[in-house]
């Protein structure tokens, strides 16, 4: 094989406490906490635990600072909340999160149903909790509280169908000129291929960025999602969010999918020699309990049979 380009390390930050939860019956606040300490005990040391919104929108994520009391910190980790305004993102720093996670759709319809405001306007109340979270960091006496943007439909929209990757990145420029200290491109409904991935970071690359300064959220909806995850790898993208069994999916979006499976993608970065930091039999072992949390099978298909595993040599 010729030259490799993949990353040294992949940073993988797992979504499953809260986007895996987050369209299923409610899990108990004591199951909750369980599943982030088993996620731990694999290696996971980016999760996003908790969403700070409305229990009667979302009754799946109620408990939100009940959940980050009982996991406490640990050095070297990272535990980020979702807020959807400034209300939440007061809640979130109340609770001492290291990190706090915005989401804007670049589709207005899909931003409207999610969020219930136009584009403009959830870039205007990001601009708010950047400027919130870094008050209360000065106040504290500590480093500003990080904000990544999660860009919704990225690949394209159920509503409005192909989106230009010019215009996804324009948003992108705008908030990071508003503050956020990231940016994450999810594909939100399980549009992307390997083709579109190209096409983006083609339009990152254009308006002056790098693939390697971005981050991908994508979903299974059309069985995509590794295959994406190796076309971003082969650019130099080296940050993912991803949720262990594969659980999740938009509740604002008939039809999408679960997310990468954490799983999946650290049995793809072990066999390209890509380095996680993750146990993935430990992993695979969380995947079944995060499945019993549920009630029901994860859709991960490493879960169930496993990582390809060489075969010894012929003797």
């Amino acid at each position: 094989m010729t030259d490799r380009r993949y990353p040294a390390r992949a940073v993988i930050r797992d979504v499953g406490p809260r986007d895996g939860l987050q369209p299923e019956e409610p899990v108990p606040v004591t199951d909750r906490i369980r599943l982030v300490e088993a996620l731990r005990a694999a290696g996971v040391t980016h999760i996003e635990a908790v969403a700070f919104v409305s229990p009667k929108a979302v009754p799946a994520m109620a408990g939100a600072g009940e959940v980050l009391a009982g996991i406490g910190r640990r050095p070297g980790e990272r535990i980020t909340a979702l807020v959807p305004n400034v209300r939440g993102a007061e809640l979130a720093l109340a609770s001492a999160v290291d990190e706090l996670t915005v989401t804007v759709s670049v589709s207005e319809t899909y931003n409207r149903n999610n969020v219930r405001m136009t584009t403009a306007e959830s870039e205007a109340e990001i601009a708010r909790i950047v400027a919130l979270a870094a008050a209360a960091a000065e106040a504290g006496g500590a480093g500003p509280v990080p904000v990544d943007a999660v860009i919704s439909c990225a690949f394209g929209s159920p509503y409005e169908g192909d989106i230009a990757p010019a215009e996804v990145v324009a948003l992108a420029g705008r908030l990071r000129s508003a503050g956020v200290t990231a940016v994450t491109y999810a594909d939100t409904t399980g549009m992307a291929t390997p083709r579109r991935i190209d096409d983006l970071l083609d339009a990152v690359e254009a308006a002056g960025g790098r693939p390697a300064d971005v981050g991908l959220h994508l979903h299974d909806t059309r069985g995509l999602a590794v295959a994406n995850a190796h076309a971003a790898l082969l650019r130099g993208v080296a940050r993912f969010d991803t949720a262990v069994g594969g659980l999740g999916g938009s509740p604002f979006a008939r039809g999408a999918g679960g997310n990468l499976a954490t799983e999946q993608l650290v049995a793809l970065c072990d066999d390209l020699g890509v380095e996680t930091g993750i146990d993935l039999d430990a992993l695979i072992g969380v995947a079944h309990l995060i499945g019993e949390l549920v009630g029901r099978d994860v859709p991960s298909m490493v879960a169930h049979h496993g990582p390809p595993r060489r075969l010894p040599p012929a003797r």
